[in-house]
């Protein structure tokens, strides 16, 4: 049996890599039909929002890894009809999904984000989002297939580059210019490595008997206030923390002509307000703990110095 990884972004890259030392026999699925992952791993084509193709690509597959996000602003349009589409060829492969999440779908909370809570998403991609983690986790009600969800906060590390501390981020830390951020530098907020992520991933998908029709918070290290996080960050290149915040007035009005601004304006109450994830509950079942702050830190850094030339 194969294990199918859909998507090969900083996620999808690093889910097929844990799996390819486990010795398990991947396939990598595309847009592109190209992947930066190990020799012996297959990739293919394949559009996932068409049946017919999820299909033809999942055949063979023990388990599915849905790790494919498209960019914030086509989250209404593309978000869902993946979702049909992967669903549909996991069934008729008869195999098993877990699903990459993120933490969109419960919108402003007060306290810890935990697994419970209600479905209160921020603006039309957050609904979309919520709307195919539901139709997910209702094929596993209904006994189509088993199906688990893994939610992360905002990710960083290796080939993460569009994130709100992707490589704008890391590349400005390494040259010792001042790094853009959001705005809300000072609320707790909670950041997950990527590899932290993946391996998490991939536990559930080889334990799905505890995992599956469930959602999991995937470890992330201590939350910490954005400041301080990119503190660390340029304390171990040797520059002083330097920070250029786009003006919330910006965004406002850019968000009339830009997705990607209405999709940052529609997510600002995560980094103005605390935004702290508790993952008490994978911990205690899988006893796993996040990689320590300063070696992801250092670690992401090292990526980038030695990929400095690439997009």
């Amino acid at each position: 049996m194969t294990d199918v990884v859909c998507g090969a972004g900083p996620l999808g890259t690093a889910v097929a890599f844990d799996l390819h030392r486990l010795g398990r026999s991947v396939r990598v699925v595309s847009r592109t039909g190209r992947a930066s992952v190990p020799d012996e791993v297959e990739v293919v084509t394949a559009d996932l929002s068409d049946s017919v193709q999820s299909s033809r690509v999942f055949a063979g597959a023990a388990t599915v890894y849905h790790c494919v996000s498209p960019p914030y602003a086509q989250w209404a349009t593309l978000v869902e009809p993946l979702m049909r589409g992967i669903i549909d060829g996991a069934v008729a492969a008869g195999a098993d999904v877990v699903y990459g999440d993120n933490m969109y779908c419960y919108g402003p909370v007060d306290g810890p984000l935990t697994e419970g809570l209600p479905y209160r998403p921020n603006g039309r991609g957050a609904t979309a989002r919520a709307a195919a983690a539901e139709q997910l986790l209702r094929a596993d009600r209904d006994g189509r297939l088993r199906a688990t969800i893994a939610r992360a906060s905002d990710f960083y590390g290796p080939r993460v580059r569009q994130s709100i501390v992707g490589a704008r981020v890391f590349r400005a830390v390494l040259a010792g210019r001042a790094a853009p951020v959001v705005p809300g530098l000072d609320a707790p907020h909670s950041y997950t490595y990527i590899h932290d992520f993946a391996a998490a991933l991939v536990t559930l998908g080889t334990r799905a008997e505890i995992a599956s029709g469930q959602v999991w918070h995937v470890p992330s290290a201590e939350a910490m206030p954005t400041r301080e996080f990119l503190a660390l960050a340029y304390q171990q290149t040797g520059h002083p923390p330097r920070f250029r915040s786009l003006p919330k007035p910006v965004i406002s009005i850019g968000g009339y002509f830009s997705g990607s601004l209405r999709a940052l304006g529609e997510r600002l109450y995560q980094t103005e307000r605390p935004f702290v994830v508790d993952h008490t509950k994978y911990q205690e079942a899988f006893s796993a703990a996040p990689t320590p702050m300063k070696q992801a830190i250092a670690q992401t850094l090292a990526w980038y110095r030695q990929n400095s030339t690439r997009s």
